[in-house]
């Protein structure tokens, strides 16, 4: 460790460049502290390029309560404080000051005005660079070693010996990006606790007629609310030659996984009119037909499109009378199967248990090492909400780093 009398600067070793590793590096390099960053692929942040390769969504801007509502209860309480630290205001403000415009689109979410990750990123990484923070790619930590960190790099092995490590190496989702919990063993046989890891933000599958799978995968069925359980979300679900997707289901994921691991399945029902009442659908439902065909009139009526036809079709004959109709367009359930694995999952669940680390999200088992993003055990929908967490638990990890190395 760093003699205390010394001038030199104490030293961390950050494990993982994404959202989390980048934001805990920050945050420790701007307190003086000399700050090092290993990514085992060639560039840094590849999730968060390709989570922004449709537009990034860094927030949302909602107020606190049901912001925090979208993360799944066991992390809530753990989660509320890392928001305390950075929430989204602090996150809005921080792209903005790296240069970035952003706004807030009519769903709440919160962008750069640019939509892009690439022109943050560029921006944050010379932000590092002027704040002393050096980045080492193709950097593939496997483990400890003799007590150091022991590094595979294209110069061969090299180990570190730091005052502090915070590792940020992501979940077990898009290992092609990176994030593959090769970790796992290496904490697990520092007795750290971690939970097998499942797929969260996710699709699943249902047993599409041919017709509906081969005319419609690859619709979005837009404006709609999704319920599962009790619990309604407003979004989108998209028609997969698999089954179903899109932001409203992924919403729903933690939930509907659960079912289908306890009970086999799940069900999940779309009201395709959310903005209208049942009476009110079947009032509109009552203006004659005519010679129209069915699928022409609902068009045309409730302004319904193609594929959210089809679902109403689908596994049944499609009621003609008024009410039954109404019935069916604000109740079309779906049977849902079975779960994509992790290799088709945005993000995942599992990880470093909640109670293996202490409030500043420090390992218990392993003094000086802290953990952030993904690598915890905690789930949130996208919409901005996983980004936000992960972000928060950066700054977490470096107050807490700063906080454990003043008080030795």
């Amino acid at each position: 460790m760093t003699d205390a009398s010394s001038s030199a600067p104490s030293t961390v070793t950050v494990i993982g460049a994404g959202p989390a590793g980048l934001m805990a590096a920050e945050r420790l390099a701007s307190t003086g502290l000399r700050v090092t960053v290993h990514e085992r692929m060639p560039s840094v942040g590849r999730k968060f390029l390709m989570a922004g390769r449709g537009g990034l969504n860094l927030t949302h801007s909602e107020p606190p309560a049901p912001f925090l509502d979208r993360y799944d209860a066991p992390a809530r309480e753990r989660v509320a404080e890392w928001l305390k630290s950075f929430s989204s205001a602090d996150l809005t403000a921080w792209a903005e000051g790296l240069g970035q415009e952003t706004f807030v689109g009519s769903s709440g979410r919160v962008f750069p005005r640019a939509m892009k990750a690439s022109p943050l990123l560029r921006a944050w990484l010379v932000r590092l660079e002027s704040l002393g923070v050096e980045i080492r790619t193709r950097s593939r930590w496997t483990g400890w070693k003799d007590g150091a960190l022991s590094f595979d790099t294209p110069d061969g092995e090299r180990t570190e010996r730091p005052d502090a490590v915070v590792l940020a190496l992501g979940g077990a989702s898009w290992a092609r990006l990176g994030s593959d919990a090769a970790w796992t063993p290496w904490l697990e046989e520092a007795g750290v606790a971690v939970a097998p890891f499942r797929p969260s933000n996710v699709g699943f599958d249902v047993a599409w007629s041919p017709l509906l799978r081969d005319r419609f995968a690859g619709q979005p069925i837009k404006g709609i609310a999704l319920t599962h359980a009790g619990r309604t979300v407003r979004g989108e679900a998209m028609i997969a030659a698999y089954g179903v997707e899109g932001g409203g289901v992924y919403a729903l994921s933690a939930g509907l996984r659960d079912a289908i691991e306890r009970d086999g399945s799940a069900e999940l029902t779309l009201d395709l009119r959310p903005d209208l009442s049942r009476p009110a659908l079947t009032q509109k439902l009552l203006k004659p037909r005519g010679k129209e065909s069915l699928s022409n009139w609902l068009r045309k009526i409730v302004h319904l499109d193609p594929a959210a036809i089809a679902l109403l079709r689908e596994g049944e004959p499609l009621p003609t009378e008024p009410g039954p109709l109404a019935a069916r367009i604000k109740g079309v359930t779906l049977t849902l199967t079975g779960v994509q694995g992790l290799s088709r999952a945005i993000s995942s669940a599992g990880g470093v248990t909640l109670d293996a680390v202490d409030e500043r999200l420090m390992l218990k088992a392993r003094p000086g090492v802290f953990v952030a993003g993904e690598m915890l055990d905690w789930e949130a929908p996208t919409g901005g909400y996983l980004l936000q967490a992960a972000f928060a638990s950066g700054v977490v990890a470096a107050q807490g780093v700063t906080d454990w190395l003043q008080t030795r």
